[in-house]
């Protein structure tokens, strides 16, 4: 069997830049397939309608919709409209659980997701961000989440949910993931070294400072000359929070530590820590 799993991609998050990719690192598993369709940068109805329509088409045996703010309309009548086609779908979105009543009505709700909490938003200030500026912060995120763990968690929870439709379960028969991704959940298990993993405690609670700084410069900072200063130091943030994370990586080298989970062919997860030596 090959499940079909469906990503709409509307807006940007880090997650979203590699949330198929975490499932086929090396593209060649036979057990699954995935179909992305992305609105771009944009979060307009007319662009999520577009997203929304090409995912139905394909029919997958579950969805996947990754956008900032995933309690926004955009992303929530995706969601519904999918749910309404009989896909089961998963949000995986940024951190919205400060906004309690709308999150309290996601997590009672069918829908499956995943939250976050680093994926912080960007400094998107014209005075300040340009694309290169954009690509070097989410180049800094996406090392973040890959390095302290947090990919690793998203990747194990999508892989359960393709497990079951293997095993036979489809629609509202699949349990789908409801989970925070946090400090202490996404370095779990990540770390031989106590030390690379007070490392990456550290690059994860900083990077998920940042959305909150950010916030107060796009949003609550009215002079430019205010607002700049401040949406550079949270991309000066997330830079330190990545350095963290390479010498996280660093420590876990040298004692030949590195903790590696590839994919075979059948789906199935293997696991290995020296170097040298094959995954079983």
């Amino acid at each position: 069997m090959v499940v079909k799993v469906g990503v709409a991609k509307l807006g940007n998050i880090a997650s979203g830049v590699m949330a198929e990719l975490l499932l086929d690192e090396r593209a060649d598993r036979e057990d699954m397939m995935t179909f992305m369709a992305t609105s771009g940068t944009k979060l307009q109805k007319e662009d999520v309608d577009r997203v929304v329509t090409n995912l139905k088409a394909w029919q997958p045996d579950f969805a996947i919709v990754v956008s900032p703010n995933g309690l926004l309309e955009g992303p929530t009548g995706a969601r519904e409209d999918l749910a309404a086609a009989g896909i089961p779908t998963i949000v995986i979105t940024d951190d919205v659980t400060a906004k309690k009543e709308q999150f309290d009505a996601l997590k009672a709700s069918k829908f499956g997701y995943i939250i976050v909490k680093a994926d912080a938003m960007i400094g998107a200030r014209r005075e300040f961000l340009d694309p290169v500026e954009m690509a070097d912060y989410n180049g800094n995120l996406v090392k973040v989440l890959a390095l302290t763990g947090a990919f690793r968690k998203l990747q194990m929870e999508l892989d359960k949910v393709i497990d079951q439709v293997k095993a036979g379960k489809k629609g509202a028969e699949l349990v789908l993931p409801k989970i925070v991704l946090n400090s202490d959940n996404s370095t779990k298990g990540e770390f031989t070294n106590p030390y690379a993993l007070a490392k990456a405690r550290a690059a994860y609670e900083i990077a998920q400072s940042v959305a909150g700084v950010n916030i107060k410069g796009c949003f609550m900072t009215k002079e430019w000359t205010d607002y700049v200063p401040i949406v550079t130091s949270a991309h000066e943030m997330m830079r330190v929070a990545a350095t963290l994370c390479d010498e996280a990586r660093e420590i876990e080298k040298a004692g030949d530590g590195i903790i590696r989970k590839p994919h075979k062919k059948t789906g199935e997860i293997v696991s290995k820590v020296a170097l040298i030596s094959k995954p079983e």
